[in-house]
């Protein structure tokens, strides 16, 4: 008996889901770009693996729970979309799916318990910088916390920096050449507020305005890529109702976040918000992006010679599509010499909740990572996502290497000088 997948039978988001199952051809393209096939070696940890997988369970032939772990193990990093040659829309199929899966695959108590956790801390900066300093006494009295918790404890800064309040408006130095609003992020504002602070300088530098919108919120991209649709829909239409119409573009400068705005025409499929949300994503730049093509007006007067690796955020380079801008960017920066890592390709294994939730994959991705690094003879290595950086930051500290871990944009910042 022939079977196929029969969209209406699992929402609006079916129809996605089905497309992305049908354009597969089965060729294998996919899995030298995949670092959980580089880990595991096994066909249901590769993209091909996990599109055979969600096909049968979507189809009704195989259990939630025989494909589930799999599909768990999933960075959603999308080095499989420009691997592929048919074009497969990967990312269109592995949240629907994880959504689809929210009431259908049990779960322990204990992943349940942090996954709530994370949903209710991380989104909100007020609250995660609480929940970060809940984890250091966690560490003290660390016999007695939960083992399924303990991931939240390892990645746990030792200090967190002070909180920084951001200007709702910061005008342009000199004639005004744009009109931008900024997503401040919700991570990023607690474990480096800095960014934000040097991504506006950097802006307002070279004449553009920017504007941070009080009412936004988190840009919804932890619940989408963990399956929790309803908060994400929330998030997603907070961030809609909160940005203004008036500007040149909404900016971001954290690589999953941009990726999450970039889906909210699907997180919002078949909702009265839909329309709204496709012409929203259509206004949404990564900060690089635009720099690059507004062009660097003021030139940044370097800081003496030295060597920087950039890593390529998956949720930059795969999801957006945006490799070349940063490059160019930090190639502006007398003295400065661009140096590539191998195997750039390879995610770094943060990748959101990645950490939390199967953190012996993310540590190993993160070793090597930091490895390729440290190889590279370089000073710094620049990125454009916090996931990113903390990751690299982690993994570097631990080899004991003294290589900076810096943002794009604060990299710029700091060959302009400080103010």
């Amino acid at each position: 008996m022939l079977h196929t997948i029969k969209p209406d039978e699992h929402g609006p988001l079916g129809a996605p889901m089905a497309h992305a199952v049908e354009a597969c051809v089965h060729c294998g393209f996919c899995l030298a770009a995949c670092p959980t096939y580089q880990e595991f070696g096994q066909e249901m940890d590769s993209p091909r693996g996990r599109i055979v997988l969600m096909k049968q369970v979507l189809e009704g032939t195989l259990p939630w729970s025989a494909a589930q772990p799999h599909v768990d193990r999933c960075l959603g990093c999308l080095a499989c979309e420009p691997a592929c040659p048919s074009g497969v829309p990967y990312r269109d199929l592995i949240s629907p799916f994880r959504a689809a899966a929210q009431e259908k695959f049990p779960r322990t108590f204990g992943e349940k318990l942090r996954r709530w956790l994370a949903a209710q801390s991380i989104p909100y900066p007020g609250r995660f910088r609480l929940a970060l300093w809940g984890a250091r006494l966690g560490k003290i009295f660390r016999p007695f916390v939960p083992r399924v918790l303990e991931p939240m404890l390892d990645l746990a800064p030792a200090t967190v920096p002070p909180a920084v309040k951001l200007a709702r408006v910061t005008p342009a130095h000199g004639e005004r050449r744009a009109r931008v609003a900024l997503l401040a992020g919700c991570a990023q504002q607690v474990l480096d507020p800095d960014i934000n602070v040097a991504t506006i300088e950097v802006l307002a530098r070279n004449g553009v305005e920017v504007i941070v919108p009080e009412a936004q919120g988190c840009c919804g991209g932890l619940a989408w890529h963990t399956g929790d649709l309803r908060a994400a829909r929330e998030f997603a239409r907070r961030n809609l109702d909160a940005f203004p119409a008036d500007v040149d573009a909404i900016l971001t400068n954290a690589a999953g976040c941009g990726s999450a705005l970039h889906e909210y025409h699907l997180i919002l499929c078949g909702t009265a918000d839909e329309a709204r949300a496709e012409s929203f994503r259509q206004r949404v730049v990564d900060v690089s992006v635009f720099l690059a093509r507004l062009g660097l007006r003021e030139t940044p007067r370097g800081d003496g010679a030295r060597k920087v690796a950039y890593h390529d955020a998956c949720h930059l380079a795969n999801a957006q599509g945006v490799r070349e801008q940063p490059r160019k960017l930090l190639r502006a920066i007398p003295g400065a010499e661009l140096c590539e890592l191998p195997d750039a390709h390879l995610c770094c294994g943060s990748a959101g909740t990645y950490n939390l939730d199967q953190p012996e994959t993310a540590a190993s991705l993160g070793a090597q990572k930091a490895k390729t690094v440290i190889a590279t003879g370089a000073t710094v290595v620049a990125s454009g996502n916090i996931g990113c950086l903390t990751q690299l930051k982690a993994h570097l500290e631990k080899l004991g290497s003294p290589v900076r871990v810096r943002h794009t944009m604060q990299v710029l910042r700091d060959a302009y000088g400080r103010e």
